[in-house]
């Protein structure tokens, strides 16, 4: 993973922030900023929703680890433990979503992109509580490519 340091998209001096607080904290709504100072260690200034999205990465992280030291069990099985709403999944879905989670979350951890992994673990979770409502049990009804419908 990249370091600390290395994450923010721009650095500023703790000056720039005082005589340019308006330009700062619009950079600092995009992506993390470095606040570098003469007379300490240097900070990063971020939104709250960059923050929550490392915060919950993390909590993820330590979910995924919490899998990787359990060997009773497949991949699907072991993460349906940690993650009970999975067992609304069928068998074939579960093994999915659990490819799938591993996948994100490691592409979160290589790109610094907590989103990735975030927006993967609601998708599956939103559809484990669709599945679990009773949605998807009907049969659609399709309408054929050269049937129009008038708009209403």
């Amino acid at each position: 993973m990249i370091p600390a340091a290395d994450l923010s998209g721009a650095t500023r001096r703790s000056s720039d922030l005082s005589k340019h607080s308006a330009e700062v904290f619009a950079e600092a709504e995009d992506h993390p900023v470095t606040v570098t100072r003469r007379d300490g260690e240097a900070l990063v200034l971020m939104s709250k929703r960059e923050a929550e999205g490392r915060s919950r990465l993390l909590d993820f992280a330590a979910q995924l680890i919490t899998v990787t030291l359990d060997d009773q069990g497949t991949l699907a099985d072991r993460m349906a433990k940690v993650f009970p709403w999975m067992l609304a999944l069928s068998p074939a879905d579960r093994a999915s979503c659990a490819q799938d989670l591993v996948d994100a979350a490691r592409a979160s951890f290589s790109t610094d992109q907590p989103h990735l992994a975030i927006a993967e673990l609601t998708s599956w979770k939103e559809t484990a509580t669709a599945v679990a409502a009773g949605l998807g049990r009907t049969d659609l009804e399709w309408l054929d490519e050269d049937e129009t419908v008038e708009r209403p």
